[in-house]
């Protein structure tokens, strides 16, 4: 008799502790998988740059993003939400293989245009990160609607995009509480469970609010893979600038797994 017959016939006895650790052993990889760094991609304009941009560093262009779109699935990677995420980290939920979320801050019609059709090529989708503010630079909550329907979930940037460390208190709460009713009240319940701090700023204070407004956590500007054992309210995201080609972004994201 062969040893895998003789393993069957001793699992029916309960015999066989080989085939006993083997689900054991797939139940410990996969809760291991489900707590791996995550990438999280910090895109703003996607467009081409004016010639009298303040900030030509943050804008995209279709090409080049569509290029590290395709670069990125080629590579294995599949796009996913922070709320997917934290639900991984903290319910051990599963999460694909090379899991990386694409955020998009402030809310430009780039995004609608431009990033909307790539990922919904690929199936996946984005996170946006809406100012308030800039709800109508985007085209209003119907432009906003489209993304929602494709899947993507949508986070709140402020209403304002201040310097929130140098608020006063009741302006902060503000900042932090009515944007997220508004987003909630205009895309759904499930939206605006997370927040992109404003050019990435953020203290000690901040994030005490952030938390005591509801979020269940928070991104900045620090350059790096999040971590499920880092602060849930400083979470690193990588930025892509303008320029860069899908190897170089494949590169950096090779040079910064931990």
């Amino acid at each position: 008799m062969t040893a895998a017959l003789v393993c069957a016939a001793l699992v029916a006895v309960g015999g066989c502790a080989g085939a006993a650790v083997q689900p054991e052993a797939q139940a410990a990889a996969a809760a291991a998988a489900a707590r791996e760094p995550v990438p999280i991609l910090m895109y703003h304009v996607i467009g081409d740059t004016p010639a009298d941009a303040r900030l030509p560093a943050l804008f995209v262009s279709p090409e080049d993003f569509a290029a590290q779109i395709a670069g990125l699935a080629e590579a294995g990677y599949h796009g996913v939400t922070m709320q997917q995420v934290h639900n991984s980290w903290r319910r051990g939920a599963k999460l694909p293989r090379r899991p990386v979320v694409l955020s998009f801050d402030d809310g430009s019609e780039g995004q609608v245009r431009h990033a909307l059709p790539r990922l919904r090529e690929r199936g996946w989708p984005g996170v946006l990160n809406l100012t308030w503010r800039f709800l109508a630079d985007m085209g209003g909550a119907s432009a906003v609607d489209a993304l929602v329907r494709a899947g993507w979930e949508i986070d709140s940037h402020s209403l304002n995009h201040p310097d929130l460390t140098k608020l006063p208190a009741k302006e902060l709460r503000r900042e932090l509480r009515e944007s997220r009713t508004r987003i909630k009240r205009a895309f759904g319940s499930r939206a605006a469970n997370f927040f992109a701090y404003p050019s990435g700023r953020y203290d000690a204070r901040v994030k005490r609010a952030v938390r005591a407004a509801g979020y269940l956590g928070a991104t900045s500007g620090k350059a790096g893979f999040a971590k499920p054992t880092a602060d849930p309210f400083a979470l690193a995201r990588i930025q892509v600038g303008g320029g860069t080609t899908a190897a170089q972004l494949l590169r950096r994201l090779r040079d910064l797994r931990p």
